[in-house]
């Protein structure tokens, strides 16, 4: 018997976890008893994480066995895996139209947030803004080298929310980064261009200039989020 090949990323989804988000079936202790025991219990959970992840919260844990001892007993399929196939692409489909509809309404409330904070922020004597939006504030002036875009730079740095809360940090890593300049978000791109090397500058970042509505996938950035940082240039290699 043929059975339908999904993509990795949607087997992780739809396998074991599908029974932890049901309410139809009582969570239990694991009997991890051997090797196999386990292997299942991992599949399980990290299965039931990723589809947590894609905002999948409810499933009818009864048919989902069926289908899944009917494959195991190489039986028939009580659907045409053709339907199948349509049935998956049309569930993900109309999940992902819901979550681009949630991230948009999000990102508004965000823009907001962040076009009122800049509006304030810029009135303090020491921050200034270039004509992109970028806001910076200098903490310490260096008296090295500018970069270029196209320049690799060495940084410290730490990165924040408008609520406070650190999305990370390269001290905390306890290392600097380096990377080409061209290659990260706008702000970063022409706000470190303004520094020297030996300088330390505040970053006040309007989304449009960060990562948008699309910030990266299981980072705590909101859609729409402004991105404050402080930035230390190293050094240009």
């Amino acid at each position: 018997m043929k059975y339908l090949r999904l993509p990795l990323i949607i087997t992780f989804a739809l396998v074991g976890s599908l029974i932890s988000c049901s309410s139809d079936i009582e969570s239990s202790e694991a009997n991890l008893s051997n090797q196999l025991d386990s292997l299942s219990y991992s599949f399980g959970y990290l299965q039931g994480g990723s589809l947590v992840n894609e905002g999948i919260d409810e499933i009818d844990v009864k048919n989902y066995l069926a289908g899944l001892n009917t494959a195991f007993k190489d039986e028939d399929s009580a659907i045409d895996e053709a339907a199948m196939q349509q049935l998956i692409q049309v569930f993900f489909s109309e999940l992902q139209t819901r979550q681009m509809e949630r991230q948009a309404a999000e990102a508004d409330i965000n823009i907001a947030q962040g076009r009122a904070f800049l509006e304030e922020n810029v009135l303090n004597s020491d921050v200034f803004e270039t004509d992109s939006g970028l806001q910076y504030r200098v903490l310490e002036e260096g008296d090295g080298q500018r970069p270029t875009a196209t320049d690799r730079v060495r940084v410290h740095y730490e990165g924040s929310l408008l609520s406070d809360e650190v999305f990370d940090s390269s001290y905390e890593r306890g290392e600097p980064i380096t990377f080409p300049l061209n290659q990260v978000i706008d702000g970063w791109t022409e706000g470190v261009q303004l520094m020297s090397v030996g300088s330390k500058y505040q970053f006040f970042i309007p989304s449009e200039l960060a990562y948008g509505n699309t910030p990266p996938p299981g980072s705590t950035i909101s859609p729409g989020a402004v991105l404050i940082f402080e930035v230390e240039l190293l050094g240009i290699d």
